[in-house]
């Protein structure tokens, strides 16, 4: 249903939740703006292009899903959604095969992922958006004549009748203080788990039964993953596209270390898993700050914070819950409370519609 009042909204990040934010609002008739530090969409929906020189020196170029592992569906919401975008060519059904000795996964049922990259369902959601990237928020201007949104020090051009942030609680606390304390100071106690992340190429295994995904019982490492395994991915003859997730704990203690250490303890620790050494042609690591809220903070105020009043909003896993699921069903709740000019405190309100959420703009946690 079109607004009868078309607003200027912006939202601030596009991960899923901001990406969600962004359709439902612009599929409701209203002006959206989305910004976001990084050069493209995605947030943890997040995909690397990794470039290096093979042993023949050969310049090679691949991308490895460093961010969620994958997607799983609870809601019934979400679950439409999800057969939506299925239907679509969005996402595609994932089986992996589980290595032997392995933990199990943590959610049972269906596991689905994005393809070709992870950031496609973000992109795809944000068809027809005004977007700008590379654009750090670096304040929230309010007057009677609306929202300014600073980057850089400067105004965007646009006054905005409402802002939508979506971003981790520790990003989302500056912006708010000026304007909402209670929530900058609620967003300031929530923890947000931290992930060291590794991305490598290597030499094929040579033996044994293929799998796709490993969970260590023991050590540091919590997820294993064979990228090249993975629906829609690149394979390279030869080669294991590895990417290595940390456990939170270790995450936590190590946060701090420089990159090369943390590098050398990750490796060793896929040496010890697969009890042999590892040909590395090629290895990075990535620092997740803000990877997964702890799971028992899932929102004592509710699945969004909105008001109405000033048309100031938060949404995010941290309030709806944990992973691309939780993230989702926030936005849609926010947004729905948006369209319905609903004022704080009341009951959320039910979840904008799921098969409308995935049409294009033409027709307008796992961790």
């Amino acid at each position: 249903m079109k607004a009868a009042n078309p607003q200027a909204i912006a939202v601030i990040g596009a991960g899923i939740a901001g990406a969600a934010c962004a359709r439902a609002l612009i599929l409701s008739g209203h002006s959206v703006h989305v910004f976001d530090k990084s050069r493209g969409a995605g947030g943890r929906l997040a995909t690397r292009r990794v470039e290096w020189v093979d042993r023949q020196g050969h310049s090679c170029l691949t991308r490895l899903d460093h961010g969620a592992v994958a997607i799983t569906a609870q809601s019934h919401a979400f679950r439409v959604f999800v057969d939506t975008a299925l239907r679509a060519g969005w996402l595609s059904d994932w089986q992996p095969k589980l290595a032997a000795g392995s933990l199990p996964l943590e959610q049972a049922g269906r596991l689905l992922l994005p393809v070709p990259d992870m950031p496609s369902l973000c992109r795809h959601l944000l068809e027809g958006v005004a977007t700008h990237w590379s654009s750090a928020v670096d304040a929230l201007d309010k007057s009677s004549l609306g929202w300014k949104v600073r980057v850089g020090g400067e105004p965007h051009p646009v006054t905005f009748d409402a802002v939508l942030l979506a971003l981790p609680p520790v990003q989302a606390a500056p912006l708010l203080s000026p304007h909402q304390a209670d929530w900058a100071q609620q967003a300031t106690l929530i923890s947000m788990q931290p992930c060291w992340t590794l991305l490598g190429i290597a030499g094929g295994l040579e033996s044994g039964p293929a799998w796709d995904v490993a969970r260590p019982p023991t050590g540091l490492l919590g997820w294993v993953l064979r990228n090249e395994s993975r629906p829609g991915r690149q394979r390279s003859p030869g080669l294991n596209h590895w990417v290595l997730h940390a456990r939170e704990d270790w995450s936590r203690r190590h946060l701090e270390q420089p990159a090369p250490w943390v590098q050398q303890a990750m490796r060793a620790a896929l040496s010890d898993w697969l009890g042999r050494p590892v040909d590395w042609q090629h290895c990075t690591v990535h620092r997740w700050r803000y990877a997964l809220p702890e799971s028992h903070q899932a929102a004592d105020s509710g699945s969004y914070w909105w008001n109405a009043a000033t048309g100031l909003g938060v949404c995010g896993d941290f309030l709806g819950g944990s992973g691309v699921e939780g993230a989702w069903l926030s936005a849609q709740s926010l947004c729905a409370a948006l369209l319905l000019g609903q004022t704080p405190g009341a009951d959320a309100p039910d979840p904008v519609d799921a098969d409308q959420a995935t049409q294009s703009a033409g027709e307008h946690s796992i961790p």
